[in-house]
């Protein structure tokens, strides 16, 4: 599974490392407790579902082709599955901001109010599910699963740069492509802006479609309006449901914080529970295929991390406890039960409970200052 584990590991580091850049340069603006969120926010449920996906598309090519590139040179499949895949992509993301029920699940994007590259990941856990109905066209077209697979995660690629606060105005390349630059404006919340460039890739469908629009000349902000994000991943991705199915706001109670805990504290249990997610990835893929026991407590684990963490986030005494649970199962399961002897296993999640043992004693956190009346 390297040829899925590497992309992970790439993306990983360059948000990383362009979170750190921007904090020695100011060339852009970072938040900490944002960053981790963006990269906490649907990681694994998002996989989860990529993977229903993609078995969906297997299916459908398998069982229902209508064969019409079957004799195509494979050459022009490709060009053509370039091409039609972010075709489809732009109309996918333009109804998602029409209809409520898919704004419902592209919300959580467009949440984010710093830009840069964490935001390219920050994604609802439910966007590979209404992708489906968009990309079965190629399945019943015939394009292979393989091609399809390909061209999707080159597509996605250039979506994630799309959103580096680093990269500079590419010129001549900007009249063909979607860059930082036109993606800026789709996050812009003021006006209308949100509702223009809706092109994944190439930037010539929202010309053709009369979607485009330039950074506006005056003051503007990214995220959206009305209620912030409450940077838990499992609220912020199922109250625009609650909102809609119930007919009314889902009340959520002002966060008291215990603590505060140190930024790159809460970075690294990021890091360090992405990297299990790379792990969990590296032993599964994509596959439904003969599950095992292991990998279900290993997914539910790695899923309840991500609420742990944003616990910590918060500053919450049950985030803490969770976390520190979370790391101690995991670390017992590993090296007791599973006896997944390999260094990548012990070395992180023996370092995850270190981790969690560390702030469970105050290290790495301070008590909340209360703040007296005088």
């Amino acid at each position: 599974m390297n040829e899925l584990t590497f992309p992970i590991i790439f993306m990983l580091l360059v948000v990383t490392l362009e979170g750190v850049i921007i904090v020695k340069t100011q060339k852009g603006s970072i938040s900490w407790q944002e960053w981790v969120f963006n990269l906490n926010s649907g990681h694994i449920m998002l996989w989860l579902f990529r993977g229903l996906e993609l078995f969906c598309y297997g299916f459908v090519v398998s069982h229902f082709s209508l064969g019409v590139v079957d004799h195509w040179p494979i050459a022009l499949v490709w060009i053509f599955t370039l091409f039609a895949w972010d075709f489809g992509f732009y109309w996918l993301h333009r109804l998602h901001h029409k209809f409520r029920l898919l704004w419902a699940v592209h919300v959580v994007h467009h949440q984010g109010e710093h830009f840069n590259l964490s935001l390219g990941v920050r994604n609802s856990w439910y966007s590979s599910l209404t992708s489906i109905p968009f990309f079965m066209v190629l399945a019943l077209l015939g394009v292979p699963l393989e091609i399809f697979i390909t061209i999707s995660i080159l597509h996605y690629s250039i979506q994630f740069f799309n959103h580096s606060a680093l990269i500079p105005h590419l010129g001549w390349w900007e009249k063909i492509m979607v860059t930082p630059l036109h993606h800026r404006v789709h996050h812009v919340k003021e006006g209308h802006y949100s509702n223009r460039n809706f092109g994944g890739s190439f930037i010539f469908w929202d010309k053709w479609f009369g979607t485009f629009s330039a950074l506006p000349d005056t003051e503007y902000h990214y995220g959206i309006k009305g209620e912030p994000a409450t940077e838990n991943p499992f609220i912020d991705n199922n109250r625009p449901f609650w909102r809609i199915f119930k007919g009314k706001p889902q009340s959520i109670k002002q966060k008291v914080s215990q603590y505060q805990i140190n930024q790159w504290q809460l970075v690294l249990g990021t890091l360090l529970l992405f990297t299990l997610v790379i792990g969990y990835v590296y032993l599964y893929g994509y596959g439904y295929q003969g599950t095992t026991l292991q990998q279900v407590i290993l997914f539910v684990l790695l899923a309840s991390g991500t609420l742990a963490l944003s616990g910590l986030s918060d500053g919450s005494t049950t985030g803490l406890w969770s976390w520190f649970t979370i790391a101690s199962i995991l670390f017992v399961c590993v090296l007791f039960i599973w006896q997944w002897l390999s260094p990548f296993w012990l070395i992180f999640t023996a370092a995850l409970w270190l981790h969690s043992l560390l702030l469970l004693f105050g290290i790495g956190r301070q008590p909340k200052q209360v703040k007296h009346a005088s």
